[in-house]
Parts: C-alpha cells; sequence; structure tokens
C-alpha cells in the first residue's frame, strides 16, 4: 500500500510543475488536460470542463526521489488552499538543504527558517509561491 499527495492547484498546475521541475529536479511522469480525456460528459455535464479550461490539468504525475505526487488543476477557479500539511524533503547534507530551501523560499514565505536543530544539523519550513507547505530536513549521521 502506498500514500501519495494528491494537490489540487485550481489553474496553477502546469505552472507548479514547472516549478518543480527546475527546482526539485521533478520528473514527469505523466500529464493529461481535461480536452484529452477519453470520457465524454455525463448527462448532468458533470465531467464537463468549464468554457476556457479546456487546456489546463485534469491530471498529472511527477517523480521527485523516489516519491511520487499528484496533482491537477481541479475546478480551475484560482483559489487553491493547501493547509493542514506539509511535504517533507529528507536530504543527505546541509548543502543540499541550502539550495532546495532557497529555492522553495523564492516568492514564497519562510515558515521557519533553515538552522540547525537538536534533531537534524539543517531544519526548516516554508510556503512555496504556491502556498504549498515543505520541510526540509537533513538525516543526521549515525
Amino acid at each position: 500500500m502506498q500514500i501519495q499527495p494528491y494537490l489540487f492547484f485550481d489553474g496553477r498546475c502546469e505552472e507548479a510543475i514547472e516549478f518543480y521541475k527546475n527546482t526539485l529536479g521533478a520528473e514527469v511522469i505523466m500529464l493529461m488536460r481535461f480536452k484529452d480525456s477519453p470520457e465524454p460528459p455525463g448527462p448532468d455535464d458533470s465531467c464537463k470542463p468549464a468554457p476556457g479550461t479546456e487546456d489546463k490539468v485534469m491530471h498529472a504525475s511527477f517523480r521527485i526521489g523516489d516519491s511520487t505526487i499528484m496533482v491537477s488543476d481541479g475546478e480551475c477557479k484560482g483559489q487553491a488552499a493547501f493547509q493542514g500539511f506539509s511535504l517533507s524533503l529528507t536530504v543527505p547534507n546541509a548543502a543540499e538543504a541550502d539550495r532546495l530551501f532557497a529555492a522553495l523560499s523564492e516568492n514564497g514565505q519562510v515558515q521557519m527558517p533553515l538552522i540547525a536543530t537538536f534533531f537534524s544539523p539543517r531544519f526548516g519550513m516554508v510556503a512555496d509561491k504556491f502556498g504549498v507547505s515543505w520541510m526540509i530536513y537533513v538525516e543526521p549521521k549515525a
């Protein structure tokens, strides 16, 4: 069994994918737009994309390291809300933590500066420019 995060970017999904490709080295596994859906709209038009959203991302997945994250534009209302969770990145050393924290912080909001703690040589929290909360953690050497 796996647990995988599924994030809804409410109209900014393609921008988010490009950001994660550039900052975290994300590798896109698949991407399907609303206009490419093989399923015709239901009798109540429940699967029909809203006008102007046909090119938005219906479903995509990408890999960062060994983890897969699934994403979508969802309802494309421009009101993404990422609350009550953080994605945690475990990195091998302080230099990598510094690099990723700086990249995710660009146009984002630092929630806790990247510092040495009693449990890690580097730990910090940041909400990226999309509002997704990240925890950067360097695993201590045994």
